[in-house]
């Protein structure tokens, strides 16, 4: 398993490792203005400490850094569907030739994408557009007796509230990926927003081949990147809300789980988490992991350690607002129910290392959380390969279809 995990992640040959940047540029602001500021640019021990003190300041204040303006551009917007492939493999270059063919020929429909403004800008016009698939569920009369916080009844009968998942997938995605389980949760009548993530698909600029600015060697960068993250899954509940939704849920995979995680910590309207691979530290997969490899050796050759490392990402790390999660987790008002929270790891994961996986359960018993732990008997890159990714499948869709099941009740 180990053999097989490590050629398929070495497969690419596209990783670029680029030299370490501080990046205090791309955390400018808080979302009320104030500045952030606290250090020199330099690339030496000054701008290390810097670094440091600004996640100090952001995990003591996490609100002040994730909160934000809701956009006032929603829009629903109709295109053809394109695969935006992040390595060159020729089987997959030739797929996405074959989707462009589709389209101009009319074999292709277009589908609807739901497209704001982010809050939070990056100065990279493409990926402050944010980019949503759009998979709207048809309506469906509620099967349980009692009646649903929020739900209507028209002529005497019954209707279920209306709920959402909001769908993040892994780092370096295509624009297909996870489409699949969009469509499984349509059929249990939940609608889905499949979220292009910062730097992916559409939203990655021309200059990259792979979604390289979301994880770098340019911290602040890739600080701003899950800051933006946040906000846009966020503003996406705003959205739903704005079209009668009422329960929301968050499923993210790999680098999707992170961004979800800190959401949910941050916004209690996320009452389901499925957590598709998940680590403790975003430092420690950082430096431990087979994908980020090119980045570890910048920062290697910055002469960093692993310790310095984790502290300098403590402010986008999931660990830091366990607490937060736990809180806004709980149930709200007399009858709602505790947020659920699944975790999928996998015990031969030379990406998400197994250890930091396990610390994500240990410290969820430690707060109360109400989660569910299954474990995949393969690695992380392994999980999309056969029959693993059926596996895989059944562990999300059960736990998403049983858990909005339960919030109807």
């Amino acid at each position: 398993m180990y053999a097989w995990e490590t050629a398929l992640t070495t497969r690419d040959v596209n990783r670029v490792e680029r030299p370490l940047e501080w990046g205090f540029e791309h955390l400018a602001s808080c979302a009320d203005g104030e500045s952030l500021r606290v250090g020199p640019d330099g690339v030496g021990r000054d701008g290390l400490e810097a670094m440091i003190e600004l996640n100090r300041r952001i995990v003591a204040e996490p609100h002040k850094f994730f909160d934000y303006q809701t956009p006032t551009d929603f829009r629903v917007e109709m295109h053809f569907p394109e695969l935006y492939p992040t390595n060159v493999r020729p089987e997959t270059l030739e797929q996405e030739r074959e989707w462009k063919r589709r389209a101009e020929v009319g074999e292709l429909r277009k589908e609807p994408f739901l497209r704001f403004t982010s809050p939070v800008g990056t100065g990279y016009p493409e990926n402050d557009t944010v980019n949503a698939r759009w998979y709207e569920a048809g309506p469906r009369a509620s099967s349980s007796g009692s009646r649903a916080q929020g739900s209507e009844s028209r002529g005497g009968e019954e209707r279920r509230p209306k709920q959402a998942m909001i769908v993040m997938p892994q780092w370096n995605a295509d624009a297909f990926s996870h489409n699949a389980l969009c469509e499984m949760f349509n059929r249990f009548g939940i609608s889905c927003l499949r979220l292009s993530k910062p730097y992916h698909d559409v939203r990655r600029p021309a200059e990259l081949e792979r979604s390289d600015y979301a994880v770098s060697a340019n911290v602040g960068r890739t600080i701003a990147a899950c800051r933006q993250a946040v906000v846009d899954i966020r503003s996406c509940v705003d959205w739903l809300e704005s079209q009668g939704y009422e329960q929301f849920g968050v499923l993210g995979t790999s680098l999707g789980s992170a961004y979800a995680f800190i959401a949910a910590a941050m916004d209690s309207r996320i009452r389901v988490c499925a957590f598709n691979h998940a680590s403790t530290q975003f430092g420690d997969v950082v430096w431990t992991g087979q994908s980020t490899r090119h980045v570890k050796s910048a920062f290697e050759h910055a002469g960093l350690t692993q310790d310095e490392v984790r502290a300098m990402f403590a402010g986008v790390s999931p660990m830091s607002y366990m607490e937060e999660f736990a809180a806004t987790g709980k149930a709200r008002w007399e009858g709602d129910k505790p947020r659920r929270t699944l975790v999928v790891y996998a015990p031969y994961d030379l990406t998400f290392v197994v250890k930091y996986s396990r610390e994500v359960l240990t410290n969820f018993a430690k707060h109360g959380v109400d989660y569910v732990a299954k474990v995949l008997p393969c690695g992380h890159y392994t999980t999309g390969e056969t029959p693993y990714k059926f596996l895989d499948g059944w562990y999300l869709g059960s736990f998403v279809w049983g858990s909005f099941k339960r919030l109807r009740g």
